[in-house]
Order: C-alpha cells, then structure tokens, then sequence
C-alpha cells in the first residue's frame, strides 16, 4: 500500500524553493560521473532535462519514439509561454501568476509546486533567449507580450504562432550540445514498454526498437518520465496522433499512484471535425482570442454568410456573460459556453457545432499588416485546412479534447510514489488543478526540465552514490522482460477482424459522449459499462498484421490503445467518485444557477491519487487534502 507525502518544505510561501535548495543533499562532481539517469521523452521538460543533467556530469540515457526528439508534441503548442516579468508594467507578479493559476485550476492544485512553477519561470525566458528562441519583440528591442485566457495582464511571451516550435528547437540544440559532449546518449525509434523495479526502487526500462522489434534493456540509478499527456484517449484530440498514455500506465501499474485522471482540459479554439474519416483535429491558438471576437447568430437557424449578419444580429457571448474578462475567459469556461450555444441551436456550419472567431474589428483597427505578424502562419493554416480565409470571413472553432491536468502523482520533488521514478512536465498532476490556464504548459515543462528536476533527483542521488552500477542481466529485467514478450505474443495471437484504430476510434466517441465536456452519474455509469465491453470486444477480434521482428506501426498501436482501455475506466471512475464540478470536470448535478461549476470543498478539496490493485480489483482512492494557507477558498468568477 502507497503512502502519499507531499515534502513540502517549511515557511512562507516564497521562501519554500529557496529553503528547499539550500537544505538539499548535494552529489559531487566526481560521483555525478558514476551516476547513470535514464529520461524518457524529448519535449521540453525531457530535453531540458537531459540537456542540464548532461552538464552537469550525470550520464543520461534519453529515449523517444519519434526518429528526432523535434518531433516532441511540444512542437505543437503556438500562443506562447508565460512568465511574470512584468515588462508591461501593468501590475504583473510571481504572486499574480501564482494566483492566476490557482484559481484557474479551479483551487485543485497544491499550493508550493504552483507557486515554484511561477518563481522559476522568469528564469525560463532569459534560458530560451539565451539560446536563441525568436520571441517577439517590441520596436525598441524588448520582448514583447500578450494576454492569455483568465488573467488580466499581459505576461505571454510568443513566437507568431509557433511558439512551442522555436522553444523545441532551443531545448533540441542545447540536447545536441550534450549528446556531442558525451554526456548524453540519443535512443531514437524506442517505446518504453516497462519500468523494472529492483528492491522497490526504480532501475531501469524495457523498450522495444520500432525498426527492428528487438526488445532492450537499459539500467539506470534513476527515471525520469517526460512523456506528455494522455489527451488522445478522445481519438480526435488536438494532440498528434501517436501521443499516448502507455509509459504513466506502465508506471501506474508498477506502483506510482494516478492522480486526478478525469481532469482533463477540453480546448475552445479548435478546427470543427470535418468528416468522419479524420484521425486528429487542429488546434487555433487561444492567442487568437486576444484579436479574435466570438459570436454566434441571434437568431436560430441563421442561413446567412458571417459577413452578411449585421452587428445588432451578433451575439458575443462571452463578452455578454463574462464582461471583465470577455473573450479572455478561461478554456473551461469558453469550451462550455460554445457548447451551451451550440447545443440551443445557435452553432454556425452544417452541422451546426462551431462558432464564429471574427477578426474583422482587429483588422480595421490595427491593419491587417499587425495580424499578420502575430498570427500569420495560424491564419494559412486554417485557410490550408477548410478553404476559408480568415482576413476575409470569421473562422469556425469548436472545443476538442487537448491537454491533460491529471498524471502520475508526484511530491514536492517530482518523485512519484515508486523511489527512484520522477515524472516531469504534462506527464504529472502537479501544477494546474482541475484546468490549466494558456501558455501555462510550455512554462511548467521547461521549468521542470530545466530549474526544477536538477535540484531534486540530486537530493535523492545523494543517497545513491554507494550504489553500483545495475547489470541488466538481473532476475528483475528478466522478468520485466518475459512480461513484456508475452503480452506482444497474446495481441499478436488475438487475429480477429478490427483494427486497433477502430478500437481506438470507438473508445474516443464512449469517452467524449459521457465524460468530456459535460458529465453526469448516468452517463458515466454507462461509459463504465460500454468500456468494459469493447475491451472483451479488444481481446477478442483485434487483428494485427506482420509480426513483431520488424517495423509494425499496428502493434505500436494495440498497445496502446489497450492502454488507453484501461486508462478510460480510471477516468470514469475518478469523475464518478468526485461527485462536484471544479474547472473542465462538470457534472451537470453540481451548477449554479447560472450554471458555473459548483464546488463542494467541504467534501473534495484534495487531489484523488488511485493505486492499482490488479486488473480484476477496483484501483485504490487515497487523498491529499490540499491546504489553502496563503489564497483564500471561494467561488471562481470571470464575471
């Protein structure tokens, strides 16, 4: 049985990190040097951390499935990335980030890692420009910024649309620096299929070479899992398509507690689903939300063109419902309210599920020159997708399935509930409660990777400077190793008639009918229901062709979408359990009569960490009761 504790240190809220790091156990340069770290995932967080691992004289081992760590979801991410530097001068803070992201999770998240995350991440824009990344700037040289949704100031750095994409490319070169040093070693084309364990401690993965289906062993004094998010659980979601949950569920399953499965943010500015045939949506950067208006028709039914609809026909919702922060709202909040619109009969399209996102105001104001230079290759994306121009006519968005709160349970430290294991980045809880605030993620990985993690695997390295070198040719690689085999040998062995993506397919339509945006008991009860059949179904008729010595992108997927299965009961049974609405989890029993989310802190104001129990027993619910000593507790409002 688990234990949760938080180790969150002693003191004044902005004096913690700093206490922190100066009690830490510290490793010496000359035992870095015998100290072997093993990193899986290349995006920010796993990057940055290799990268400052590396230099520091550990040897890491760093592994991704992609054939380039620049393939690392984290390229997708455009608005931008948040930091309190105040360059504004419009009344920002580390306390104001703080803030903004406590309340925009809702008051669901632990106070100490929120406000690490907002002390460290002025140290992440000077790291990134250090290293290059494009940011925007103002005439007279300084960075620039803009708003994101549910704040007030203006704190977001950006690069155009593309902001993930040149922070990436930072993060790939300062990686690059070090796999030529020699402290890092690249593992390309490799799917960790197993943590192994040894003495309770972790030490060391089983992977499986995408080319050739050889299947490796590698050891290590330390893990560290930097691999994202499990949004594509919803099939289409704005995540790449082969983004997936297996390494946490691997973890999950070896002992390290799942924290808060159903959170998971739904977001408000995506590309409509076009056809039945689609494998992934489009995400329209929320910084578009800053120029864009949303509206949809008065009038139900409205057949006329965007552009034909006159002013006094227009209804801007959100700045009717939220007038202080207008179209700036939180994700949560706008993902809701596009739906409420949609589903009264308001929506625009055929199918009558997207609204409009008008820029024709920005444009006549600002030239549209301006919005061109700060949303241009998001504009020729959208028009590259749907055959609309967006400097011409509005475009349509339509909430989808995007970004994950929920993830392996950490401390203060990152550690998850298995010593030795850390989970940095979206692949933990840690640090946005039930909804994460834009531009939020970009910051929270780098400045896991970067500022965070160095600190805290040396605190727990220290205690293994003794240990040596793991062979990997111990019993518990064996039979880590043997697991892994026979579970690829049973998929193989199924040879039914539907593919894995059909699964796949069917379980995203379970997961978004009954706990996407909106949930209730009955639907929930249902997915329970309908989730435990199409696994029966899974085992039964899945059919994989070729076999596993070779490149085989349908066992790649078998796997994890058997994964996702299972991950998709945990998420049910978590919002089953938390019977109140708190950020993107909405149970329709649990509103305000103007019908907000309506929190029940009495009886659920603490993270919900569940142990597996084995595959025939339900998983165990253990809580951290979350303290609020330096915000108070109340109703979230954007009104």
């Amino acid at each position: 049985m688990i234990t949760l504790n938080a180790k969150i240190p002693d003191g004044p809220l902005e004096e913690k990190w700093t206490r922190y790091k100066n009690s830490a156990r510290l490793v010496s340069p000359a035992n870095k040097k015998k100290l072997d770290i093993i990193i899986v995932g290349t995006g920010l967080s796993g990057a940055g951390a290799a990268s400052s691992l590396g230099e520091l004289g550990y040897n890491i081992k760093i592994f991704c499935y992609q054939d380039s760590p620049r393939r690392a979801h984290s390229v997708a991410a455009q608005g931008g990335i948040n930091a309190a530097k105040n360059y504004k001068n419009d009344g920002d803070s580390t306390f104001r980030l703080f803030y903004d992201m406590i309340k925009g999770g809702d008051f669901r998240a632990r106070e100490a890692n929120v406000y690490r995350a907002a002390e460290v991440s002025n140290l992440v824009i000077d790291h990134y420009s250090a290293l290059g990344v494009p940011f925007a700037r103002e005439y007279g040289g300084t960075l620039d910024t803009r708003s994101f949704g549910g704040v007030q100031v203006s704190r977001t750095f950006y690069s155009k649309g593309q902001t993930g994409q040149q922070c990436l490319l930072g993060a790939y070169s300062s990686l690059n620096r070090q796999i030529k040093a020699g402290t890092v070693t690249m593992f390309p084309r490799r799917e960790m299929l197993d943590i192994v364990l040894i003495d309770g401690k972790a030490r060391g993965i089983i992977t499986r070479n995408l080319i050739t289906g050889a299947i490796e062993r590698h050891t290590a004094h330390a893990v560290i899992l930097a691999t994202g998010g499990y949004g594509t659980v919803f099939y289409l979601s704005t995540l790449a398509v082969n983004s997936n949950a297996s390494a946490a569920w691997k973890a999950y399953r070896k002992g390290a507690a799942f924290a808060n499965p159903s959170f998971v943010q739904i977001h408000p500015t995506s590309i409509p689903q076009l056809n039945d045939f689609q494998s992934k949506l489009t995400l329209m950067s929320e910084s578009l939300r800053n120029d864009g208006r949303v509206w949809v028709p008065k009038q139900k039914g409205d057949t006329r063109k965007a552009n034909d609809i006159p002013e006094e026909d227009r209804d801007y919702y959100l700045e009717r419902r939220y007038p202080a922060f207008g179209n700036l709202v939180p994700r949560d909040v706008a993902s809701r309210a596009a739906k409420e619109r949609c589903d009264a009969g308001f929506g625009v399209g055929k199918t009558g599920l997207a609204v409009n996102l008008d820029f024709r105001d920005a444009i006549k104001k600002q030239g549209k020159k301006a919005i061109e230079e700060k949303y241009g290759n998001l504009f020729e994306m959208y028009k590259a997708i749907t055959n609309i121009d967006p400097y011409d006519e509005p475009m349509r968005i339509y909430p989808a399935g995007h970004y994950t709160m929920g993830g392996l349970w950490v401390d203060y430290e990152l550690m998850t509930t298995i010593p030795g294991l850390f989970a940095i980045g979206e692949s933990n809880f840690s640090d946005h409660g039930a909804n994460r605030l834009g531009a939020s993620s970009l910051m929270q990985a780098a400045g896991d990777g970067y500022f965070i993690i160095p600190y805290t695997i040396t605190n727990y390295l220290a205690g293994e400077i003794r240990t040596q070198r793991i062979e990997p040719d111990r019993s518990e690689f064996d039979e880590a190793e043997k697991a892994v085999r026979e579970r690829i040998k049973r998929l193989l062995s199924i040879k039914g008639k539907q593919t894995a993506s059909s699964f796949h397919k069917r379980l995203g339509k379970i997961m978004w009918d009954h706990c996407g945006m909106v949930r209730n008991g009955d639907g929930l009860q249902k997915a329970l229901s309908l989730i435990h059949e199409l696994r029966n179904e899974f085992w039964n008729d899945l059919i994989i062709p070729g076999s596993d010595e070779e490149l085989n992108q349908e066992l790649e997927k078998a796997g994890r979408v058997a994964d996702f299965i299972d991950l998709a009961e945990l998420m049910v049974t978590d919002a089953l359990d938390r019977k109140e609405s708190c950020g993107a989890h909405f149970r329709e029993e649990s509103q305000t009569s103007d019908g907000e989310a309506k929190r029940n802190d009495d009886d659920f104001a603490y993270v919900a960490a569940w142990e597996f129990k084995g595959e025939d027993n339900r998983p165990q619910l253990h809580k951290e009761h979350l303290k609020f000593e330096f915000v108070e507790l109340k109703e979230r409002s954007y009104k």
